[in-house]
């Protein structure tokens, strides 16, 4: 009786949390992005519409997630700053990828080109057009390699 008590309990609080969670995203215009995103977008992706783009504003952390027309996805943190770019089966612009990554992308994976990149606190993930992704961290130092 108290492991149901307490799972319906649990239960409770994660819907919760997730209806709060959600009640935080909204849509925005293309205009309420930061300057920084703005910018990269237009240097990276020019004549490209965007479809829409996503507020969310979690307690501590705002993110803008846009979408463009042609099915490209970004993420940009509160400053304007991309920190994941996928661009489904075409090649993520080289200026988005640092040049040591890209090196070993080149020297080690050829024919294969980065589909998307995402930074975090570890380093970077990255999906190559032949199904492998590869993990980086800070340093460009390979950490582990997926398929």
């Amino acid at each position: 009786m108290k492991k149901s008590v307490l799972f319906f309990a649990a239960l409770v609080c994660m819907m919760f949390q997730t209806m709060t969670a959600s009640a935080h995203d909204r849509i925005i215009s293309a205009e309420q992005l930061p300057a920084a995103a703005i910018t990269f977008l237009q240097q990276n992706f020019p004549g490209e519409g965007i479809s829409y783009v996503i507020l969310d504003k979690e307690f501590s952390k705002t993110s803008y997630e846009v979408y463009l027309e042609n099915g490209m996805e970004m993420e940009f943190d509160e400053d304007g700053d991309a920190y994941m770019v996928d661009c489904n089966f075409e090649a993520v612009p080289s200026c988005v990828v640092p040049g040591n990554i890209a090196h070993y992308i080149r020297a080690n994976f050829p024919g294969a080109v980065i589909v998307k990149i995402e930074r975090d606190r570890r380093g970077y993930d990255v999906d190559l057009s032949n199904g492998l992704e590869v993990h980086f961290n800070y340093d460009g130092r390979v950490i582990d390699v997926d398929d």
